[in-house]
């Protein structure tokens, strides 16, 4: 059971890191490196893959996982919706200079566009939540402790690269 877990960490690990290390890079040249629909899609396959197979679903259970991908695969197809404008506006933004694109910016519409997108995020994840609550009252305490487990390293991940980031956009402005 433990080399189940240890498994799907390191595949989760394994398949994010590169994917993600090109998602957060909007300045990458080459097309080569941007990443695609298909790209984010088989992200999320992979991540689907990995919970469920840490979980190891029983018969009963299984009859609740439908909701729970369905929502999943809505809010990954909502991450590329937003992606979208972010890297065409980037591209747009290159063809000027820093300061021409700091003088156009207009605070009021971002911050507007900022909330708008922070109220569908959070109907999003208010859906999902929504779509685990059944199963999750019917997990055993291992599957818990595993999905628990699962979710820390996820977290981990994410704060790790958030981190990342961070230093990168320091050291590139010294």
């Amino acid at each position: 059971m433990l080399n189940t877990i240890y498994a799907g960490i390191t595949a989760l690990v394994v398949i994010t890191g590169p994917s993600l290390a090109y998602a957060q890079n909007p300045r990458a040249e080459a097309a080569s490196q941007r990443i695609t629909a298909a790209d984010l899609n088989a992200l999320t396959d992979a991540r689907i893959a990995i919970v469920k197979g840490t979980l190891q679903l029983t018969a009963d259970q299984e009859k609740y996982w439908p909701a729970i991908e369905e929502a999943i695969r809505a809010r990954a197809k909502a991450r590329l919706a937003r992606l979208e404008p972010i890297t065409t506006g980037a591209a747009g933004r290159a063809d000027g200079s820093a300061i021409e694109v700091l003088r156009d910016r207009n605070p009021v519409e971002f911050l507007d566009r900022r909330a708008d997108a922070l109220a569908q995020r959070s109907a999003d994840l208010k859906k999902l939540a929504a779509a685990w609550q059944p199963l999750y009252q019917t997990l055993m305490p291992d599957q818990k402790r595993r999905l628990g487990l699962l979710t820390m390293v996820a977290l981990r991940e994410l704060r790790d690269r958030a981190e990342q980031r961070r230093i990168e956009a320091a050291d590139e402005e010294e």
